[in-house]
């Protein structure tokens, strides 16, 4: 109630409390959901599985298909009906494209508006700027998506359907294709890729598929509006995704070689060329696409070491892949290097990194590093094993990566819920979860500087 005054009555002010909405993160967090748990409710179905399925298991695979990462309780070849696999297929081809993404998508096919709430979220869960013609993206997107599958299928096609047979040739290629530009990282084969560790179609094909889903929508709408007027015009997001990923890619290839070339069960059995070409694969893979044409168990320590350094960096920002991503990671960098130097500005390309920029990256490890200490700890109560297993199989949910060094088939039931947990937090993105539990409120209020001693 409020008294106005030289008035003798009081007038209630009433909060209409059905004008409030939900803020974005709750919005992207609740249609994750909202897709997740119909998934496994339908992957506990007899249609679905050879064998059956318990709840836990068919949450488990539906989380790791939709958050696209890979780990999975059960062998998806021999485990699922062709319907269960189309349903993993439809479930990575969501998580890949983004729940926001797929309704537009949607309402678009079937002639429905789409209101500016919901353009708002699927720029943001793109990348984009707010004068983005909305329809037009996600156009060009449904348009790069198919087409980069498509090709995808025709090349495995090339090995696998005088292998198999027509039928079974395709429907496993067109299978490896979703899987591998979506970054998920599911197989149909019980050894995932080591069968083809030195067969340059069916590694390259792939590596070429999750490499272009892992670099983002937005890079690659970027490169299509302003390839041919030089690199001088791309966004300084783009830059950064253009020379970084070669950079990781080179980095992680030598590394790994040269901490592996003389493990006989890892690189060492293969010759000089299928010892590079695996090294690359590895290199490239766990940046989030989470297949294996080696055993990955059976890496060195500091080879494991490198690998959990590489999915934590992760792919592009609005990508298929996960981790901190590649431009977290470099804005990271750059801001420790401009400390060192003394300088006021993180400067890239001639442009400024913005303060809001630099302070989201910083916020984003600091948020992934809490919940990677979190669920190790958790997950060492209630697993009996090594440390590095421990610490690699949550890397790997968390950057929604998927390879595993086998601790996934063995995990308890408490278990796997703590990875399940930890690979949806990683696919919407820490933040996003710490955004809908901080519940942030803007203030005009300011306060005096002060300062702390640091280091």
């Amino acid at each position: 109630m409020s008294f106005i005054p030289n008035r003798a009555m009081y007038v209630p002010i009433k909060t209409d409390k059905r004008n409030k909405r939900w803020s974005e993160p709750k919005i992207i967090i609740f249609s994750f959901l909202a897709i997740l748990i119909p998934g496994a409710i339908l992957l506990t179905l007899p249609v679905f599985s050879v064998s059956g399925l318990s709840f836990v298991d068919a949450l488990f695979t539906a989380t790791s298909a939709i958050s696209v990462t890979g780990l999975g309780v059960v062998d998806t070849g021999t485990h699922f009906t062709t319907s269960g696999k189309v349903l993993l297929m439809i479930l990575m081809q969501i998580g890949g494209l983004g729940q926001m993404t797929l309704s537009a998508v949607l309402l678009y096919m079937f002639g429905l508006r789409v209101s500016l709430r919901q353009q708002s979220l699927t720029k943001e869960q793109l990348g984009q700027e707010k004068f983005t013609n909305i329809r037009l993206l996600v156009k060009h997107i449904i348009i790069f998506v198919i087409v980069c599958e498509l090709i995808g299928t025709f090349f495995l096609s090339l090995r696998w359907v005088p292998m198999m047979g027509w039928d079974k040739g395709l429907f496993t290629a067109v299978f490896h294709s979703i899987s591998a530009f979506n970054n998920a990282g599911f197989s149909l084969f019980s050894d995932n890729l080591t069968q083809y560790v030195d067969d340059p179609l069916v590694i390259i094909t792939i590596a070429m598929l999750f490499i272009l889903g892992g670099l983002g929508f937005t890079v690659i709408s970027d490169l299509q509006r302003n390839s041919h007027r030089g690199f001088h015009f791309l966004s300084l997001h783009s830059k950064i995704m253009i020379i970084a990923t070669p950079i990781l890619l080179l980095v992680g290839t030598v590394m790994i070689w040269l901490l592996e070339h003389d493990n006989m069960q890892t690189l060492g059995s293969l010759n000089t060329s299928g010892q590079w070409l695996a090294a690359f694969f590895q290199s490239a893979t766990v940046r989030t696409a989470g297949f294996n044409s080696v055993n990955i168990g059976a890496f060195t320590e500091p080879g494991l070491l490198v690998l959990m350094l590489l999915m934590l960096i992760g792919a592009g920002s609005t990508s298929t892949g996960g981790g901190i991503k590649v431009s977290t990671f470099v804005v990271a960098i750059l801001a420790t290097w401009s400390f060192l130097k003394q300088r006021d500005r993180v400067v890239l390309f001639k442009r400024t990194i913005s303060n809001q920029t630099v302070t989201k990256s910083l916020a984003i490890i600091v948020v992934s590093g809490i919940v990677l200490l979190i669920a190790m700890f958790a997950l060492m109560l209630t697993e009996k094993a090594p440390f590095y297993e421990v610490m690699f199989e949550t890397i790997s949910a968390f950057a929604t990566v998927g390879v595993t060094a086998g601790l996934s088939a063995t995990l308890s039931e408490p278990g796997k819920y703590i990875i399940i947990v930890v690979m949806i937090i990683g696919r919407l993105g820490p933040l996003t979860l710490a955004y809908m539990l901080a519940r942030p409120k803007p203030t005009l209020l300011s306060y005096p500087e002060d300062n702390v001693a640091a280091g």
